[in-house]
């Protein structure tokens, strides 16, 4: 979760369409699963160990994100989140990667460093931005070095030493929409006519309900067979 969004949505975050229906997805991906600890990398604000947190997932968090001014404790709910800017190694059962490894230049590198150290059978949950020709102002106001196709982050995964469980496309409903937007705000950027700036923003009440309502729609029906379109990937991997 990258921290420029945090500071765009501010506290508004928790409720935003986008964070409740990624977390929706992400609790789906992980099914009953319970550990006593999960490693957020790349945590951000922590949106997503906080909803794991309330879910009952988990009983402690481990918020790792190299950008934090400073280290901290937080008491939320009961349970503890451990701010932290770096860990010596992974040693919790599960290791979240919220759209985490489009954000570096040597993506191998850099999932080799959390993982290599997991015991066997943990499990790894990433989230990444789908498709290249989809790239737009958007990945470049946030940094990103790449999209991904579901072949490309399976290959990833499986050099890091991960088996792939399942593997999921995305907001595949707003989908057509969304390219043929970011098709037109891509030939603009290269033109220089249009800005590097998020996507994400404040929506009205009833329109942010609105777009939580169809992505609850997507995740009950088309989520669990969707291996073709969407604009984000969901992959959960097993350490072997």
């Amino acid at each position: 979760m990258d921290l420029k969004e945090a500071d765009i949505l501010k506290d508004s975050i928790k409720d935003h369409w986008y964070y409740i229906s990624k977390g929706r997805a992400m609790r789906k991906m992980l099914g009953n699963l319970k550990v006593s600890e999960i490693l957020d990398v790349g945590a951000g604000s922590g949106i997503f160990s906080r909803q794991l947190l309330d879910a009952g997932y988990c009983d402690s968090a481990v918020c790792l994100d190299t950008n934090y001014c400073s280290e901290k404790i937080e008491q939320y709910n009961g349970k503890q989140i451990f701010f932290v800017k770096s860990i010596e190694c992974a040693s919790q059962k599960l290791i979240l990667m919220m759209d985490v490894l489009e954000h570096v230049p040597d993506d191998s590198n850099m999932l080799n460093k959390y993982v290599q150290d997991l015991e066997r059978d943990s499990l790894v949950l990433i989230t990444v931005p789908a498709f290249q020709f989809l790239w737009s102002s958007h990945d470049v106001f946030l940094d990103h070095y790449r999209r991904y196709t579901m072949k490309t982050i399976e290959e990833l995964v499986v050099k890091a030493g991960l088996t792939p469980v399942k593997s999921r496309y995305y907001f595949g409903i707003l989908f057509p929409l969304v390219a043929i937007i970011r098709l037109i705000k891509k030939t603009l950027l290269g033109c220089g006519i249009l800005k590097p700036k998020s996507e994400l923003k404040i929506y009205p009440s009833w329109l942010n309900r609105t777009l939580i309502a169809m992505h609850d729609l997507e995740r009950h029906t088309l989520f669990r067979l969707n291996k073709f379109f969407g604009l984000s990937l969901f992959v959960l991997c097993r350490k072997n």
